[in-house]
């Protein structure tokens, strides 16, 4: 791994965080304990350029163990600087760990948050920019300026009682977010609210909006009125340029919009409601965008969306989402030098979500398995000892449902330098988002009803977006397509952080949308060393 960082063209970046709780801020309409990253909700902007090296020196000044995850972030052959519970040991109160990665090949919008016993409900979250080197040239005119839009459902409660709550079986299903917040902010025009999010235009220049859904459970549409927006990326993608009135961005999306500030000199709305959500008017997170020089206060009627149960419309947007074919990313070639349209499947995996009661419990599960997150990292029991005693190897049902509903973890192994196709089918009656660590993987399609391989006679494989995080319809499949070429062992799980709490658990706890995908696994020396400085502190030592 040294020898990859230190050999590469980028620069050297290096950041403290002190994480905390916070009783003292006021999101909505009451104090309640929010986690900070130097003081700060959502933390600051990890503001990098490709191919960098970066080093982030966390400190966890909370009272309960902390892991970090930069979402979309591949981590080439890095596998353990990904900050998910099956790669790392959790950084202890009062200690620190400082992750150290490379931002090889990739350009684009993230965020990264923590990962572990539903802290991301109470916040930690925070923008990542992965700026073009200089020398490569970007699909569209530079911008005025760029603004980061963090939003996200919240519940104005701790996060310890809704975790404690959903552990509840009477509530584990039913626990509905409060409001939704743009940069952890309440709406616009509530006089209970202390702050709401503002926007500085200049009218006449275009601005880069770089969005992402960092909530909990609910999809969202996005929207500014009197402006459309020109859809420019997608975590890591540079898409097709569509003009749009409305975006839907699902839970752990990300995207980057040109937004022109062509209309009269005021202000104006910036709205983001839930979708599958009654009542969603009531919900909607309100920001303003405002001209310089304005005088008006925004005014007229809130801009609408589509209706929030139209999934017909919200089926159609992601699909018109397709790869800018011309556009180079982090290289001068343009993407579309890679495409699927020839490609061998080495590996077929079957991804089914639903509830299942397991020995009385409600469980939320993944071909029948609820996943048990082990007190032991995933990849440190592999290399000392092949993971006896903590998972097991191969024997996931990745074709279909295990006959009956079953607690447990499993390891599946991925073919190195093999393309895998990975189609996820929802039976709920939710949307559902799901992320895969450690690639971009190629989303070739999306239906209604249930999956056959018939169907794949329809999918995109001229050009289709990559990116590493996809929905899933309600009683519909997703279809993607990844290139397993960086080894390792991989998180693939449910965004939505109610199905996937990554909380180390027994058979008598919550249940967990999750899987873990081996591929190609090797491990060095340096790999155990990395693992021993930071489990040792864990009380993991070997």
């Amino acid at each position: 791994m040294l020898a990859l960082l230190t050999s590469s063209h980028g620069g050297e970046v290096f950041v403290e965080w002190h994480v905390e709780i916070n009783n003292t801020i006021r999101p909505l309409t009451l104090d309640q304990p929010v986690i900070t990253v130097n003081g700060l909700f959502p933390g600051p902007l990890l503001n990098v350029t490709t191919n960098d090296d970066v080093h982030v020196n966390v400190f966890n000044d909370m009272d309960e163990p902390l892991l970090m995850t930069w979402n979309g972030i591949q981590q080439r052959l890095n596998s353990w600087q990904d900050g998910v519970s099956g790669t790392n040991c959790q950084i202890q109160p009062k200690t620190n760990w400082t992750y150290l990665f490379q931002v090889k090949d990739q350009i684009g919008t993230f965020s990264y948050f923590p990962s572990t016993a539903f802290h991301k409900a109470g916040g930690g979250y925070g923008p990542i920019r992965v700026n073009n080197r200089i020398v490569i040239d970007v699909p569209f005119p530079k911008p005025e300026a760029q603004f980061d839009l963090l939003i996200g459902d919240w519940y104005q409660r701790s996060f310890k009682d809704i975790r404690s709550e959903l552990k509840d079986p009477s509530m584990a299903y039913d626990t509905p977010p409060d409001r939704i917040l743009i940069n952890g902010k309440g709406p616009y025009g509530d006089l209970l609210v202390k702050n709401h999010e503002s926007f500085n235009v200049t009218k006449g220049k275009t601005y880069l909006l770089r969005i992402s859904n960092v909530g909990i459970v609910w999809s969202i549409n996005f929207r500014i009125q009197n402006h459309q927006m020109v859809l420019v990326e997608t975590e890591g993608s540079y898409t097709n340029q569509i003009t749009l009135d409305s975006l839907d961005i699902h839970v752990g999306q990300s995207y980057s919009v040109l937004v022109t500030a062509d209309q009269d000199t005021a202000d104006y709305y910036v709205v983001a409601t839930p979708k599958l959500v009654g009542f969603s008017d009531a919900l909607e997170a309100i920001a303003v965008l405002h001209y310089d020089n304005s005088t008006r206060d925004p005014s007229g009627p809130i801009p609408s969306g589509p209706d929030p149960f139209d999934m017909e419309f919200s089926l159609n947007q992601a699909k018109s989402i397709r790869w800018n074919l011309t556009a180079g990313a982090s290289r001068p070639n343009p993407q579309g030098t890679f495409n699927v349209t020839n490609v061998t499947l080495s590996q077929t995996f079957r991804i089914n979500a639903n509830i299942a009661e397991i020995d009385g419990a409600p469980r939320y599960t993944v071909n029948n398995v609820s996943y048990l997150v082990p007190s032991t990292p995933l990849k440190l029991a592999d290399f000392v000892n092949n993971g006896s005693g903590v998972f097991e190897l191969d024997k996931y049902p990745i074709y279909g449902d295990n006959p009956s509903a079953v607690n447990g973890t499993f390891v599946q192994t991925g073919n190195h330098k093999g393309w895998v196709e990975i189609v996820f089918t929802n039976e709920l009656q939710v949307l559902d988002s799901w992320h895969l660590d450690g690639f971009g993987f190629y989303v070739v399609g999306f239906g209604d009803g249930k999956w056959n391989p018939g169907i794949r006679s329809a999918y995109n494989l001229y050009d289709p977006v990559v990116r590493s995080t996809v929905q899933v319809y309600p009683g519909g499949w997703s279809a993607v397509y990844a290139y397993l070429d960086n080894p390792g062992m991989w998180n693939l799980r449910s965004q939505k952080l109610k199905n996937c709490s990554d909380e180390p658990r027994d058979s008598s706890k919550r249940s967990v949308h999750k899987a873990s995908l081996q591929q190609g696994l090797t491990l060095d020396h340096r790999t155990k060393h990395d693992f021993q400085n930071n489990c040792e502190t864990a009380g993991l030592q070997n």
